[in-house]
């Protein structure tokens, strides 16, 4: 056996054998939608590593990714309070503590008192912070360019419609699954 395969039994069924073996288990599977969902599953968990991988060349973590881009999309001046953040990223209190230490320690962020209101604190992304925003979005960019490059225009734009349709379905049935609401880091 080459040093560059896998050893037997250690390798991901493909997603035919994977259906096949949930259809003997489980009778009832439509095959068409746990095909899709097994799809978006794995494409989800692989695109998970490669983003990753990008963010650790960076030096920040996805967790500190989430920040950075959850203060740009507030827009410039690029400030939310804590209690803010945590909401939007759905962590407690404590896990966005947390964050915040460490990203500020990293130069990623600040933590200040708000002038007009001392005893609110406001996190604001720095120059660092913004360069490391920037430089995941070419990263990323070029990333997802590649993913898709098989795909024609009308079919990312079909695609992209199909699973904002799904998202909805989603978001509609599952409100509260948008974020995480423990203490993860």
């Amino acid at each position: 056996m080459s040093d560059t395969t896998e050893p037997s039994g250690l390798q991901e069924p493909s997603l035919d054998e994977q259906i096949a073996a949930y259809q003997r288990e489980f009778r009832d599977l439509d095959p068409q939608v746990e095909q899709v969902v097994s799809a978006l599953g794995r494409l989800n968990r692989r695109m998970n590593v490669g983003y990753g991988r990008q963010l650790a060349d960076l030096g920040i973590s996805n967790a500190e990714w989430e920040v950075l881009k959850t203060l740009v999309v507030a827009g410039s001046p690029y400030r939310l309070g804590p209690g803010e953040l945590a909401k939007r990223l759905g962590l407690t209190p404590a896990a966005m503590t947390h964050r915040i230490d460490r990203m500020a320690n990293e130069g990623l962020v600040t933590r200040d008192r708000d002038e007009n209101n001392r005893v609110r604190v406001i996190v604001e992304l720095t120059d660092e912070g913004r360069t490391k925003w920037l430089e995941a979005m070419r990263m990323a960019s070029a990333f997802e360019g590649d993913l898709l490059q098989d795909l024609s225009g009308e079919e990312r734009g079909a695609l992209g419609e199909m699973l904002i349709r799904l998202l909805r379905r989603v978001e509609h049935t599952q409100p509260d699954a948008g974020g995480r609401l423990t203490d993860l880091d």
